[in-house]
């Protein structure tokens, strides 16, 4: 649970500068230069996401709090499906879900923490999925903050970028879910719908 929680510090640690201290992000970006403070986040981000899975692994099975029904996982995989779709439109130019939603990676993370703290009642569990939640709602009102702040322009939209929005959120959900969820956590989510 250490290095769990170790993990989670480091890594939304360093997301939650912007959050927290703004003005000192600023004047450490002029310093080092934006590409090196970029590459220095990103480096102690990465270290932390390795201790999250690790940690989160060795804390498996974890004190439970709570036992979800079996029926929770259906409503995790619909909001995930929401998650990975929002994920796709901070990464896509000009579709139409960011440019209404404005922080849709936010939004995405906000929504796969809360789609899992449904269907999971370890210990373990709601820690790292609580925290991400908390960060989650922390740094959307900040970026709100910041977007009042600044001048708004309006943002451009394309149908066939929002259909592809649509399309590779899907996919990449489909290959997470069936594939990778596995291969990181030992849990296939698919696998608990034929029960």
């Amino acid at each position: 649970m250490t290095i769990l929680i170790l993990g989670l510090i480091l890594f939304l640690g360093i997301h939650s500068i912007r959050i927290f201290a703004d003005p000192w992000r600023t004047i450490q970006t002029e310093k080092l230069g934006e590409q090196k403070w970029k590459g220095f986040c990103s480096l102690l981000a990465l270290i932390g996401f390795i201790l999250i899975i690790y940690g989160y692994g060795q804390s498996s099975p974890s004190y439970t709090i709570w036992s979800p029904p079996l029926w929770t996982w259906h409503i995790t995989a619909a909001l995930t499906l929401i998650a990975f779709i929002l994920l796709a439109a901070a990464q896509v130019p000009k579709n139409g879900i960011k440019a209404k939603v404005k922080d849709p990676m936010v939004l995405g993370v906000k929504t796969w923490a809360l789609a899992h703290l449904i269907s999971n009642g370890s210990l373990a569990g709601m820690i790292l999925f609580g925290s991400f939640l908390v960060w989650a709602i922390l740094d959307f009102k900040s970026c709100r903050r910041r977007r009042s702040n600044s001048l708004s322009v309006p943002a451009d939209r394309s149908l066939m970028m929002t259909i592809a929005t649509y399309a590779i959120g899907i996919t990449t959900w489909f290959i997470f879910a069936i594939y990778i969820h596995q291969i990181l956590f030992g849990i296939s989510p698919f696998g608990y719908f034929s029960h």
